[in-house]
C-alpha cells in the first residue's frame, strides 16, 4: 500500500489545483456524485495488487467519458533519486505526442486536461504522454537552457509510468449498465491480430 499512496501524492503534487484522498471503502459512483457536488472536474482512482499500483481509472466530470488504464513500470521519485524538492507550484505545460487516431485524440485530450491548458512558463517545468504501440509513457521534466539560450537541458522528476488503455466508457463509471466507446478485446495476442494495427 506504501508505494500506492506515495504515488498518490506525487500525482497531487504535480496535479494543478488536485486533493488526494483515501477511498476506503466508499464506492466509485459515491465518489462521482460528490465531487460533481463540490465542482471537481475530474476523478482519478489508483487500484492496486501485490502492493503495486497496477490500474488508473480516469473519469472526466460531470458527463465523462471514463477511461480505464492498466498501469505499469511504475517509478515513484525517490526510486529515480530525485527529490521532489525540485517541483514548484506552476502549472507545467503538457506535451502529447502521436496521438492520431479519434480515439487516441479524445485519450489524449482527457490525459491533458488533468493539467489545464494554461501553462505557467516561468516554473519551466512540462508533463509528456508519449504513445507508442498503443503504450502511453508519462515523464515529468524540469528544463532550462544554456547561457546562450541555444541548448535546452532536460531534469526529469518523477514519477514516471507506463499506461495502456482497457477501456474508454460514455460518461461516468457504471460498470453494470454503462456503454462502452472502446474495450480491449481479451488477451494482447487476440488483440493484436496484426502487429502494425493500433488504436491510439
Amino acid at each position: 500500500m506504501k508505494k500506492t499512496r506515495i504515488f498518490g501524492r506525487e500525482l497531487k503534487r504535480i496535479i494543478p489545483n488536485s486533493v488526494s484522498l483515501y477511498r476506503n471503502r466508499s464506492g466509485v459512483k459515491k465518489m462521482v456524485k460528490s465531487a460533481i457536488k463540490n465542482e471537481f472536474t475530474d476523478i482519478l482512482v489508483i487500484n492496486e495488487n501485490r502492493k503495486e499500483p497496477d490500474g488508473l481509472l480516469v473519469i472526466h466530470l460531470p458527463n465523462g467519458p471514463t477511461a480505464h488504464f492498466r498501469l505499469s513500470n511504475v517509478k515513484i521519485t525517490t526510486e529515480l533519486r530525485k527529490s521532489h524538492k525540485d517541483i514548484t507550484a506552476h502549472r507545467p505545460e503538457v506535451i502529447l505526442n502521436n496521438f492520431k487516431t479519434r480515439l487516441g485524440l479524445t485519450v489524449g485530450r482527457m490525459l491533458g486536461a488533468l493539467f489545464h491548458y494554461d501553462p505557467e512558463f516561468q516554473g519551466a517545468r512540462a508533463v509528456a504522454y508519449h504513445n507508442q504501440r498503443d503504450y502511453i509513457f508519462f515523464r515529468h521534466y524540469r528544463y532550462g537552457f544554456d547561457a546562450d539560450g541555444k541548448r535546452a537541458r532536460l531534469k526529469e522528476l518523477g514519477p514516471r509510468f507506463t499506461l495502456r488503455l482497457k477501456s474508454l466508457q460514455k460518461g461516468t463509471f457504471d460498470s453494470k449498465y454503462g456503454q462502452y466507446e472502446w474495450i480491449i478485446d481479451g488477451r494482447r495476442h487476440k488483440m493484436e491480430t496484426s502487429r502494425r494495427k493500433f488504436f491510439l
